[in-house]
């Protein structure tokens, strides 16, 4: 990463005292704690405000959303805070606003909250998140997002790969291997999309354990950064793993909370390895999209190593074998 492209990345001027400043203009008083959270997508500080606890400061990755998508992730986290969903919900002002602008970066407080990642293995946490997902789909039935976007095959899958290629982040003599394994994976997505019925609800959008806190035998959400319209089973199939025994042992501990709160239509199932490939598809294009962020070869050095892209075609091919077996199910 050359000097140039770090001085131009927007986030070289998000200097602490622009974070503090940012605070401090919403009427807080700061007391010069800063320590940086790790976020790569955006950036995350908690800041120490004096005779308070530490606030939670979110800046927007410039150009990623609209205002407009922004404040819907809000209003929905509001939304579910107000019917005791336990989701992590920004601060308000006096005027009921919760997205502020400072020095050209959009932001948002949060109140702080502790807890650790659930434990996938212990079939009664696996049973309060499926009960805390159906109450969060409940609510999520209700509308549909109008300004945040649909999940898709086009937007997760074929628009991966083509950056991928076109950019020249796969390296030139994996190239061919690449496309022979990433054109049929696109095909079969589509054709297991193509098969299921399903009618697209407000989800957390990227639900992994990292995203949902554990304390005190009860859990909450974080981060609805990437909330979107799609297919209930996007919020649950990352719950379940291990092999496939496992998984539908997983999976029925999920329901049997789940189902207490929302109905579920099992035919989504079908689409657990069709999401499982996407997400992989979108993850390699999220790392090539944000190389120029000077953040990113720092924690992502082995990115773009042959090593790393020859692992993700054999990835890739895993996913093609996957969508060949019948689909996940409790029966």
């Amino acid at each position: 990463m050359n000097e140039a492209t770090l001085v131009q990345h927007p986030y070289s001027s998000l200097t602490p005292d622009v974070v503090l400043d940012a605070v401090e203009s919403l009427g807080f008083v700061c007391d010069a704690r800063i320590f940086p959270l790790n976020s790569y997508e955006n950036r995350v500080y908690q800041v120490g405000i004096e005779d308070e606890a530490p606030l939670i400061v979110k800046f927007y990755r410039p150009g990623r959303w609209q205002a407009e998508q922004i404040q819907e992730e809000h209003d929905f986290s509001a939304e579910l805070d107000a019917l005791d969903v336990p989701v992590v919900a920004p601060w308000r002002d006096n005027d009921n606003r919760s997205l502020f602008e400072h020095e050209g970066f959009m932001f948002a407080l949060y109140p702080r909250r502790g807890g650790r990642a659930p434990d996938l293995e212990a079939a009664d946490d696996l049973e309060v998140l499926g009960r805390l997902m159906g109450r969060l789909h409940a609510v999520g039935t209700q509308r549909t997002f109008q300004h945040r976007p649909t999940l898709s095959v086009q937007s997760f899958g074929t628009d991966s790969v083509s950056f991928l290629v076109q950019s020249g982040a796969v390296p030139e003599s994996l190239l061919p291997s690449y496309e022979a394994v990433a054109m049929p994976l696109l095909e079969g997505i589509e054709a297991a999309f193509a098969a299921v019925s399903f009618t697209p609800i407000r989800l957390h959008g990227d639900c992994h354990p990292g995203n949902i806190l554990w304390r005190d035998g009860a859990a909450h959400f974080v981060d609805l950064d990437d909330a979107r319209n799609g297919p209930a089973i996007q919020d649950l199939w990352m719950l379940l793993t291990g092999d496939r025994a496992h998984q539908t042992g997983a999976l029925s501990d999920v329901m049997e909370g789940y189902q207490q709160f929302h109905d579920f239509n099992f035919a989504e199932l079908a689409l657990i390895e069709p999401l499982r490939a996407l997400r992989s598809l979108h993850y390699a294009a999220w790392l090539a999209r944000r190389w120029e962020d000077p953040s990113f070869p720092m924690h992502f050095p082995w990115f773009g190593d042959e090593r790393y892209w020859g692992e993700h075609i054999m990835t890739l091919r895993e996913h093609v074998e996957a969508l060949q077996e019948p689909p996940l199910t409790l029966w």
